[in-house]
């Protein structure tokens, strides 16, 4: 039993190093990995049903491979060994055994095939879905934009899903961790139970890869390129999963969070976030003060830029430039509001934060640290003439 849950617990730590998850991001909540979990998480649709089904499937059949080449090889060392006096056969060919030996892996190729291209068949069906969701993924958070909705009122919602771990959890082992630590972000999915719902996959900077074990979906979000995948959850919860593609830096620190509520919740849950959009969707002929701005900016910049120019604005030497002292930073306003609106080099666009946020974030980096203490303002205005 000791050696048991020791291999088990090498296991798990070894896929989770494989999807760039630390061992220590497991946890004991519904929807999640379980701690020394080996086998799949509780399927809650058909089609993860389908893959755990293969799943067992194929391993039996390798088993039962295994069993019968590696039996009839021992036999035949232990009971015709020279010892108790056999002597090697001679002959050249066998006709029956080399029809036998390309007969039978082709039918055991055929029995594998059927069930799995009927699973994988069904997983590409993504026609006559309930609700359709973008997914974008960017370097390190995923962009979520519902582009149609036969349930509710979530048509035309759109916002940004981010680790919400606090980053003090991630560089103190001091510090106590939660039950879902790198596992909790603060804007999860919302999507009605028992409803079709198609996610398409995209990125902006580098190939990602959005995934949930329990809804069985696992599709790569490439720049450029459009894919997409479904599924039908058939229980309430909160299900977890995260990028599954090796993206950079903060890979791990990507999560991905869907809650599955009932119609009435998710109506109402579409209600209040465009409500939410619509309170925060600031009026960009405001003018601002400075200190609104900075307040403001500090906010934006602490979810969005710090995981690469650091809270102290230093960078990350040879990767990510810093924006202390930095001559763009302290050049003309336009070229700072270009890069963030179209991206430079490594940095992806950040098209999708407001031009208020836009304005404040570079305001805020423009009158912090070492740089030129002055009332260097970006007013929203300026961002939406920039997008034009």
């Amino acid at each position: 039993m000791k050696y048991a849950k020791r291999l088990q617990s090498l296991m798990l730590g070894a896929s989770l190093l494989m999807a760039g998850m630390p061992s220590w991001a497991v946890s004991d909540s519904p929807g999640g990995p379980a701690v020394r979990q080996l086998n799949f998480q509780t399927p809650i649709t058909r089609i993860a049903e389908d893959i755990y089904s293969l799943h067992n499937l194929m391993l039996v059949i390798c088993l039962a491979i295994f069993v019968a080449v590696f039996g009839v090889m021992f036999y035949s060392i232990l009971k015709h060994r020279k010892s108790v006096g056999h002597k090697p056969a001679s002959f050249h060919e066998s006709t029956a055994v080399e029809i036998a030996w390309t007969i039978v892996p082709f039918l055991i190729v055929i029995g594998m095939a059927l069930p799995a291209t009927k699973t994988v068949v069904a997983m590409k069906d993504t026609s006559n879905a309930d609700v359709t969701i973008k997914a974008t993924g960017m370097q390190w958070k995923w962009g979520y934009d519902y582009l149609s909705d036969k349930v509710g009122q979530g048509e035309g919602i759109s916002f940004l899903s981010a680790l919400s771990t606090p980053r003090e959890q991630l560089t103190s082992d001091a510090i106590e961790k939660q039950v879902n630590y790198l596992m909790e972000v603060d804007n999860p999915i919302v999507v009605p139970v028992n409803k079709k719902i198609r996610i398409v996959t995209t990125a902006n900077d580098v190939i990602h890869s959005w995934g949930v074990n329990a809804l069985g979906v696992k599709q790569d979000a490439i720049p450029g390129f459009v894919r997409d995948t479904w599924f039908r959850a058939e229980k309430v919860g909160t299900y977890r999963g995260h990028c599954y593609e090796l993206c950079g830096k903060d890979h791990a620190y990507m999560p991905i969070v869907v809650n599955v509520v009932t119609d009435e919740e998710y109506n109402k849950w579409t209600e209040g976030k465009k409500k939410e959009m619509a309170a925060k969707a600031d009026d960009p002929n405001k003018t601002w003060t400075i200190d609104e701005l900075k307040q403001r900016g500090e906010k934006v910049y602490a979810a969005n830029c710090v995981a690469c120019h650091q809270a102290n604005g230093k960078g990350v030497p040879g990767a990510f430039p810093a924006l202390d002292a930095s001559k763009v930073v302290n050049g003309p306003r336009a070229e700072q509001i270009g890069i963030i609106l179209n991206g430079r080099n490594g940095m992806p666009p950040f098209k999708a934060l407001s031009d208020t946020e836009i304005a404040a974030v570079i305001t805020y980096t423009r009158n912090s640290w070492s740089n030129k203490p002055q009332e260097n303002i970006v007013q929203p205005a300026e961002v939406v003439a920039a997008r034009k």
